[in-house]
């Protein structure tokens, strides 16, 4: 056999392993998805900051041949660890998740807000993706697969415990290591970090662990560790300071468990962008180093930035040195890494069709899902949620079947149309459009005294039980309408309208704020609800969800 038939046979080998062998969550789009709302890449080989103006916490990234992967904090949100690819770190789309349910699945088939996925670490080794993380109340958890866009393992509780969080595995050589923090919440302790050794295959921690730093004297609240080796020194990338003001650390060390050296290496300074740290060193082909960190950007959450790197003296400077003090700053904008596949401008999905009943990979619940929830039936072109009833809930708080994503920019419009069907006309149904969080408002259809409504609603304070209350509410004519928000900066504030034939809307209750949840940003959605006590049925049809600049 010539090389040109070997050339061949190569390539589409390669062609199939990337595309045609994709299977499990991805959506065979002809076209890139592009935001109406937030844009990095400029179009002229530069991106400006941040790369996504969305609540992906703590990311950790990897480069897989040409290829980039990121995964992120998922928390109670379902289903949950997110996998992002890139071809130039700047432009990113959702294409699978690996956790279809957390567990133990009996503690989270209710909201557990700020509990479950902490702070990832995904990494590739020996032909299959890895990813460790921390649940603070359980302990450190695995998954794996061979192909990023199928269906994950199960998780393997590889160290119980409770506190244990912020994981990183290191296989190195013979031997194989992770490194995790301590959440104070839990632990009683914070800011020291410890390794364990693990078994070969990275599923038991073999060990009692040993602390090798102590970040109380001088970076207290140290997290989110990060460990790699470069050029013999082991280096610990960390995160101190909380955050909202911290900055980011890296320690070095000749032997695993140190003595270590540490450096601060990237803060705010003169800059804007306050607390920059915790994320993911990357090279990109040309070898050239890159740090991806969030900032966090209250209702708005922990919105990430793309910083180049370099090294000087066995140091990385992440950003640049504005004021010569050796300590890296954020850049506003800067040059895209460089890349040896074409790299098309694409963004995480946020407008949905609902074509086939289902529904994109930018959608979460607030818990572990149910097929209960909806119908999901093919051949549709709607998505029909059904009106479950929320017990005996004081507010949406708790009520896991909200289907929900992550605000996409700092100024945008939602809108959706619904038609609601309650079925032997039962009051106590609704269907609606939600900016959710720890106080949250939205706009509905209802179902009450006999005819159709639309309502605005604002929950102040629901994470602490208190009850809804209507704001305005309007007859209609019929049991379908649209339904949209206005999102402004800089703190959120929503504005509802409706309207009746699609083309005119009409203003409608007060602007009102969503606040963040706990960790994570305010959210966007729909649900399908009924009051508790009366008859069961019911059910919405969203005919779509768009997201625009309007």
């Amino acid at each position: 056999m010539n090389f040109r038939i070997r050339y061949v046979i190569y390539i589409a080998i390669t062609f199939c392993s990337l595309y045609s062998c994709k299977t499990g969550n991805e959506k065979q789009n002809s076209q890139n998805y592009i935001s109406q709302v937030w844009q990095s890449d400029r179009g002229d080989g530069t991106y400006t900051n941040p790369i996504l103006y969305a609540d992906y916490s703590d990311p950790d990234v990897i480069r897989v041949g040409n290829d980039y992967y990121m995964t992120a904090s998922s928390f109670n949100c379902t289903p949950g660890l997110p996998i992002l690819h890139s071809t130039d770190l700047v432009n990113w789309e959702i294409i699978n998740f690996a956790l279809e349910k957390q567990i133990p699945e009996e503690v989270f088939n209710i909201p557990q807000h700020s509990k479950g996925v902490w702070a990832p670490a995904i990494r590739f080794h020996k032909g299959e993706f890895y990813i460790y993380w921390g649940d603070p109340d359980f302990g450190v958890y695995m998954v794996k697969t061979k192909n990023i866009y199928g269906k994950w393992d199960k998780p393997v509780l590889v160290m119980e415990g409770k506190g244990i969080i912020d994981p990183c595995p290191l296989w190195d050589g013979e031997n194989t290591y992770l490194i995790h923090a301590w959440a104070g919440s839990r632990a009683g302790i914070n800011s020291v970090l410890v390794i364990n050794k693990m078994n070969t295959e990275g599923t038991k921690v073999l060990d009692e662990g040993q602390n090798v730093f102590d970040a109380h004297d001088k970076h207290h609240t140290m997290e989110g560790p990060k460990l790699y080796k470069k050029d013999g020194y082991y280096y610990i990338f960390a995160p101190a300071g909380g955050v909202e003001q911290g900055w980011q650390v890296v320690m070095r060390s000749k032997n695993i468990y140190g003595p270590y050296e540490d450096k601060i290496v990237l803060e705010q300074g003169s800059t804007k962008i306050n607390g920059p740290h915790q994320g993911a060193w990357v090279t990109s082909p040309d070898n050239n180093s890159w740090f991806v960190h969030f900032q966090d950007q209250g209702v708005y959450g922990r919105v990430l930035h793309l910083q180049p790197m370099e090294w000087k003296n066995g140091w990385p400077v992440m950003g640049k040195d504005y004021d010569g003090n050796g300590i890296g700053e954020p850049v506003a904008s800067y040059k895209k890494p460089f890349s040896k596949l074409k790299s098309a401008i694409v963004h995480p999905a946020e407008s949905d069709e609902f074509n086939n009943s289902k529904y994109g990979l930018q959608w979460q619940w607030y818990a572990n899902a149910s097929i209960k929830w909806s119908a999901q039936i093919p051949g549709t072109d709607y998505l029909r949620l059904f009106t479950i009833s929320q017990k005996e809930e004081p507010n949406l708080w708790d009520v896991p079947n909200l289907l929900l994503q992550k605000l996409p920019a700092p100024n945008f419009t939602a809108t959706t149309k619904v038609k609601l069907t309650t079925e032997w006309e039962t009051n106590g149904k609704k269907a609606g459009l939600l900016l959710m969080g720890q106080s949250y408002t939205y706009v509905a259809i209802a179902f009450h005294d006999n005819k159709y409504w639309v309502q605005q609603i604002i929950c102040a304070n629901a994470i602490n039980g208190v009850a809804e209350t209507i704001i305005e509410e309007k007859p209609l004519k019929s049991n379908e309408v649209q339904l949209r928000m206005k999102i402004t900066a800089p703190d959120a504030a929503c504005q509802f309208s409706y309207s009746e034939n699609g083309i005119d809307f009409t203003p409608i209750g007060i602007a009102a704020k969503a606040t963040k949840d706990l960790w994570i940003s305010a959210k966007i959605g729909i649900f399908a609800i009924s009051d508790p006590k009366v008859r069961m049925g019911g059910y919405a049809d969203f005919d779509w969800f768009r997201v625009e600049n309007k």
